[in-house]
Order: structure tokens, then C-alpha cells, then sequence
């Protein structure tokens, strides 16, 4: 029998294109956390250096002069700021899985890096697809992204936003025997009444369903917009009707789906807690295991390719450990880290 544990979902505002002062927050917010026992922490989509509302409420063009800054506030792997996370880890003794954007020889990726409690990396995954105009800034990760690890609390995966209404991308994670998903939001204040699937009835809605569909506890993390955002991004009439202040809707969930911890109201910042008993997973699998007893491989099947797609490798394909792929790391680090087969 696994003993329950502590674990916590982000609810907060990014310091906006401001990485080291982000980082900062984020290491407050470990420390916070750590101080009523928590084991895992989850954080939003791209949280660091902040999710670039500005592509939602301008053309292209016209917000081009934000991009040095931005992809400068992105965040490298190898970075002092990548090792004070990865010491705030340890020091803690705590998972952390930061949502960030994260900058890979100027293209930019929508990524979560996973710390473990002794401070080491256990993945770096990127978006598999950007959502409608996050293509306009970020890459495409490849089949090494979706992986679910084991841990010394479980099994832990992670997607961002709306690979959460991807069915496939479901379904390749729960084959894995996900125990733990870290699902990272940005905040749901945008085109408010305007567009309700990016609001947060829809995505919270998602963040439930992926729980009681995988029998795994799910954590969910959101952001919120700052005055300082608003006060940053929205510089008329228009576009201050097009993102607001708040939207946080940081949830954890069951594996039947069931609301855990105490909702924070959605204009303020903090952590919801709950306690984690991964022998209750066992109640949901006995009625439903999409991947196992509940499945009917005879007339559905999912083909997954799970391999890294690196830009260039060797003709003969047998030296590709040459070549850095699109992660920055060479093929022979990309096994090594784990992120080529699922485990």
C-alpha cells in the first residue's frame, strides 16, 4: 500500500518577461508549499517567463516589437535559473514540474520541466501542438514528449492546456499507467462571453473528465492576470474587453473525478492542497480501464510513435547521437533521459 501525500496546484500571476524575478516567485511558492508538507507542485503553462496574451489580442505584426524580450525571458536548459529550480527542488525535498517557455537555439517551446526531490531532471517535455495562434511563437514537440515516469510518489505525466482535449494524446498517457497528471493552464480571462471553449467551465470541465477517463489523480494548475499584465498588454479600450484581470482555476482532482482541496476564488493567488492516496485508484479501475478490462483492442487500436524526430541525423541513421535534436540535447542523452520508449 503507498502512503498518501501532500501535493499542490499553482494558482498565480507570472512576474511577466521577467525570468529571474519569476523564478524567485516560483521558489517562495515551493518553500510555501513545502512548509505544509507538500510532495509535488504543479505550475501553469509557460508560468515562466508568463503566456504571451499579446498574440490573442493584436495582429502579428503589430506585436513583433514584444518578441526579443520575450524569447530573451525564456528560459534555457542549463541556465542558473534552470539550477536554482532544480536547487529549490532539492532543498525542499519536493517534485517540481515548472511550466515555462523554453528557449532551444531561438525557437521557443511550450515546455514542463520536472524536477525530482534530490534536485535531478526527470523530463523535459514540450507541447506536442500549440494551440491556434501559440503556433505563431512556439515549436512542435514529437512522440518523446509523452511519457509518464516513474517516481518514488508514483507514475507522473504532464500535458499543457488544451492536449487536454486531444483524445489521442489521452490515451497514449493512460496507456502508460499514469497515476499523477500535471496538467498546466494559463488563466481562462480571455474573450471573456465571447469564446466559451477558452473559459472555464470547458477547461476545468477537461481537467475532470481526463481524471475519471485515466483513473489518475489530476493536478491543475492555473494562472491568473496581474494589474501589472493589464496594465502592460492592454493599452486600449478594446483590448481591456479582450483580457481581464483573474481567471484562475487551479483544481485538483480524483480518480472518479471528484473535487479535492479548497478552491481559491479566481481573482486571488495561492496553492490548493489535497492529499493524495493512490490506493484509490484502485475503486476506479475496477469500474472502468479504457486501457485495460474496458478496452476492445479487436476494433480500436492506437498507433503511437514515440521516438524523438530530431531535424537532422546521420545518412546511415546509426551515428545520430552526433546531432542535437530539437531539444538541444543528441540522440544518445534523449535515451538516456528516459523520453524515447515509454516506461
Amino acid at each position: 500500500m503507498t502512503a498518501p501525500f501532500k501535493a499542490a496546484a499553482v494558482q498565480a500571476a507570472p512576474a511577466f518577461l521577467d525570468l529571474d524575478a519569476g523564478v524567485d516567485k516560483a521558489i517562495k511558492l515551493i518553500e510555501e508549499a513545502a512548509a505544509q508538507d507538500v510532495k509535488i507542485i504543479a505550475f501553469p503553462e509557460t508560468w515562466l517567463p508568463g503566456y504571451p496574451w499579446y498574440i490573442w489580442l493584436d495582429a502579428t505584426a503589430l506585436y513583433m516589437p514584444l518578441v526579443p524580450k520575450y524569447a530573451a525571458n525564456s528560459i534555457v536548459a542549463g541556465s542558473p535559473q534552470d539550477k536554482r529550480l532544480a536547487q529549490a527542488a532539492r532543498d525542499n525535498n519536493m517534485h517540481v514540474v515548472m511550466g515555462l517557455s523554453w528557449n532551444v537555439n531561438g525557437t521557443l517551446y511550450m515546455g514542463q520541466w520536472h524536477y525530482g526531490p534530490d534536485g535531478e531532471v526527470i523530463s523535459r517535455r514540450r507541447k506536442l501542438k500549440p494551440t491556434h495562434v501559440e503556433r505563431t511563437v512556439y515549436g512542435e514537440g514529437d512522440g518523446s514528449d509523452m511519457v509518464v515516469y516513474d517516481t518514488d510518489l508514483g507514475r507522473v505525466g504532464a500535458l499543457c492546456c488544451w492536449e487536454h482535449i486531444q483524445p489521442l494524446n489521452k490515451y497514449a498517457m493512460f496507456a502508460q499507467n499514469e497515476q499523477i497528471h500535471i496538467a498546466a493552464w494559463p488563466s481562462f480571462s480571455v474573450y471573456e462571453g465571447g469564446a466559451y471553449a477558452l473559459g472555464p467551465e470547458v477547461n476545468t470541465a477537461a481537467s475532470q473528465v481526463y481524471a475519471v477517463e485515466g483513473q489518475c489523480f489530476v493536478l491543475a494548475a492555473c494562472a491568473t492576470v496581474s494589474d501589472e499584465m493589464v496594465e502592460a498588454l492592454c493599452d486600449t479600450p478594446v483590448k481591456q474587453q479582450l483580457l481581464k484581470k483573474g481567471g484562475g482555476y487551479a483544481r485538483i482532482f480524483g480518480p472518479d473525478g471528484s473535487p479535492l482541496g479548497e478552491v481559491i476564488p479566481s481573482d486571488q493567488e495561492g496553492l490548493v492542497i489535497a492529499e493524495i492516496d493512490l490506493n484509490m485508484i484502485a475503486i476506479g479501475k475496477a469500474a472502468a480501464d479504457p486501457c485495460g478490462h474496458y478496452s476492445r483492442p479487436d476494433v480500436f487500436r492506437l498507433m503511437f510513435n514515440n521516438k524523438p524526430s530530431p531535424p537532422v541525423m546521420a545518412f546511415d541513421n546509426e551515428d545520430a547521437r552526433e546531432f542535437a535534436g530539437a531539444d538541444g540535447r543528441t540522440a544518445s542523452q534523449t535515451t538516456q533521459d528516459g523520453a524515447e520508449t515509454a516506461t
